[in-house]
């Protein structure tokens, strides 16, 4: 596989970006109690349940990694395919069924004693379309915090979508043992065409534009703090939209927490230790188990809201996927890249 230039090590901004986030989620919760109408037209901003305004942010994120695919290096793939393959065993042959297993032991068991059996079933409900719904756009951003190789990682992204599109709703359905999943599938092309073909057709008309590949690694450099920028201010709103459920519900939500971490962990390190054995590459390994470890949750959160209704405890149980997500995942690249050394020379 033709290798892609590696990036500049992160700068002290980078380094720092957990503190960045964790003061995000602090003005976040702080906005959303302070300045409820300004939460309330940002979330009003919806097509498809897709948060135009989030989406906004999320492209700023991924458009810088796509300036890096390299068209001509797509086709070295199919020589190191070890990569995708832990990343769809993973997501679609595992972690599905860890997070059912996970959401039954925990609220039909552990938790039995302090939530009520049809709040119980709501949030394992929740938790099964989270586990089904591997992440799309995010990916990418992961991916860039700990030097992936930007073509790999939508070779691996690309296939994961197209299996979603006929994958996503049997599996549910027969984790949830309902027969009819209706399947937004207005959100699911949309967060596509968002989040994957727009940045990477800007991506290749930067490429044409820039020519070389010394002022596309220079351009790549400028604009990559738009991507921890974004983040920062996508945990803001987020938080800032979520905020009232935190501060109203925050036992409930601790609890749902709980097997989505141990989900989290454990999917990483299944599929970063498989990757590791495989002695698959440092640059494509961490892409391929962050890939598994974090969620698709605007198709999670449709898909609860459209069986369940707005205020159920399976949409509840989505939107803490989304606020555990981004603290998790900044710890699982903080390990990925402490642990580069170990892994096969890229």
């Amino acid at each position: 596989m033709t290798d892609t230039p590696a990036p500049a090590p992160m700068g002290s901004f980078e380094r720092l970006l957990t503190v960045w986030v964790a003061l995000a989620m602090v003005a976040g919760i702080a906005i959303g109690t302070l300045a409820p109408g300004l939460v309330q037209g940002i979330a009003g901003a919806e097509i498809a349940s897709i948060n135009m305004v989030v989406a906004v942010l999320i492209w700023a994120m991924v458009y810088p990694m796509m300036v890096s695919v390299d068209f001509g290096a797509v086709a070295g793939v199919a020589r190191q395919p070890r990569g995708l393959l832990v990343t769809l065993v993973v997501n679609w042959l595992i972690k599905p069924f860890t997070m059912a297993l996970l959401a039954v032991l925990f609220f039909d068991h552990i938790f039995a004693p302090w939530i009520a059996p049809q709040d119980a079933a709501q949030y394992i409900a929740g938790l099964i379309l989270l586990g089904a719904a591997p992440c799309t756009a995010m990916v990418f951003v992961w991916a860039q915090l700990t030097r992936g190789d930007a073509t790999y990682t939508l070779v691996q992204v690309s296939v994961n979508d197209l299996i979603m599109v006929v994958a996503f709703a049997p599996i549910v359905a027969l984790l949830l043992g309902v027969t009819e999943i209706v399947v937004p599938w207005d959100t699911l092309v949309l967060a596509t065409l968002l989040y994957v073909v727009l940045p990477l057709v800007a991506g290749l008309i930067t490429r044409r534009v820039l020519g070389s590949a010394r002022a596309i690694d220079a351009f790549t450099a400028r604009i990559k703090p738009l991507s921890m920028i974004g983040l920062i201010a996508t945990v803001a709103i987020l938080f800032g939209l979520q905020g009232d459920t935190i501060l109203d519900r925050p036992g409930v939500i601790l609890l749902i927490a709980v097997p989505i971490l141990i989900q989290s962990y454990g999917i990483f390190a299944l599929a970063y230790g498989a990757a590791y054995l495989m002695r698959v590459p440092h640059k494509i390994a961490a892409p391929c188990a962050l890939i598994g470890t974090s969620n698709f949750f605007e198709l999670a959160v449709a898909v609860a809201i459209s069986l369940f209704g707005l205020n159920s405890g399976a949409a509840l149980a989505t939107v803490v996927g989304v606020l555990v997500e981004v603290p998790v995942m900044l710890s699982l690249v903080a390990f990925a890249n402490r642990t580069r050394y170990r892994f096969a020379k890229d």
